[in-house]
């Protein structure tokens, strides 16, 4: 990445900061939705030691919410919706935080390819804080938030941040294919564990969204650090200067970062955190 002549000479104190991007789901978070102590004071640790830390999720903002409750984050960044929604953290902001980047686009044209090629998915669109528009309602815990069935034709109504494709019996290795088929050249997708796949603006990724960051904190760009586990998390790991799988990493994932740490029902997450901590900022 080239360095903006502004990134020469930051503000001394930014220049001691780094930023952290940290996914939820399969890097921060156990499989059964658990958040472990040792993480949780790892990352309050980070943030006291001169580090910006971000998470960075597909999530949707009612369902990333409750883990910046239990992480005791109460200012700084976040970044929902794989990179089309960017919050500012602010205790006295209605819900705690205020929308400061909103990225949507017209999902009729990739709705009527998608429509066509999979007749049986479920399709969800993201409607911001509030939960989502679905043609039928998908499997509880899939989707947070409250779900609005609705005619197919009523999901391109207004522009949307997100859409969400659940393909029950289409296996996920043919995702892939299917979307190269389709020609989804105007969004940026992310294919899921399952047969899942997530469409959001065209050039929105988690990434965009921490660059985005960055430049606003005046971090340096060799000052960024990012840990993840799934497809929709590349694009941030190649962002990074510093950039670590998880070890439930596809190979895929895994061959983008720098290094591959723990799995993440070992906490491995903590190999990355606990280096970043400083004990005498701590200890203050």
């Amino acid at each position: 990445m080239a360095i903006a002549p502004e990134d020469l000479n930051p503000p001394l104190e930014a220049q001691h900061w780094r930023l952290v991007g940290l996914d939820i789901d399969g890097t921060l978070m156990h499989w059964g939705g658990e958040l472990s102590d040792r993480v949780v004071d790892a990352v309050q640790q980070v943030r006291m030691s001169r580090n910006h830390v971000v998470l960075a999720t597909g999530r949707n903002i009612l369902a990333t919410m409750p883990v910046v409750e239990r992480l005791g984050i109460r200012r700084g960044y976040l970044v929902c919706s794989n990179g089309a929604l960017t919050l500012r953290l602010t205790p006295t902001a209605p819900g705690g935080y205020e929308v400061i980047d909103a990225v949507t686009f017209d999902p009729s044209a990739v709705l009527a390819s998608i429509r066509e090629e999979l007749p049986d998915a479920l399709v969800a669109v993201e409607d911001m804080g509030v939960g989502f528009r679905v043609t039928h309602e998908f499997p509880m815990d899939e989707l947070t938030g409250p779900q609005k069935v609705v005619d197919f034709d009523q999901l391109s109504q207004h522009p949307v941040t997100r859409v969400v494709i659940r393909a029950p019996g289409v296996d996920v290795s043919h995702f892939d294919a299917i979307v190269q088929r389709l020609g989804l050249a105007d969004v940026t997708y992310a294919v899921g564990y399952t047969a899942w796949l997530d469409l959001t603006p065209p050039g929105v990724t988690k990434a965009s969204a921490l660059e985005k960051i960055r430049e606003r904190l005046d971090v340096l760009p060799g000052h960024t650090v990012a840990v993840g586990d799934g497809n929709n998390d590349v694009d941030m790991l190649r962002w990074a200067a510093d950039s670590y799988a998880m070890a439930n990493a596809t190979e895929h994932v895994a061959r983008e970062a720098g290094s591959v740490v723990g799995h993440v029902e070992d906490d491995g997450v903590l190999e990355v955190l606990e280096p970043l901590i400083d004990p005498e900022r701590v200890a203050v």
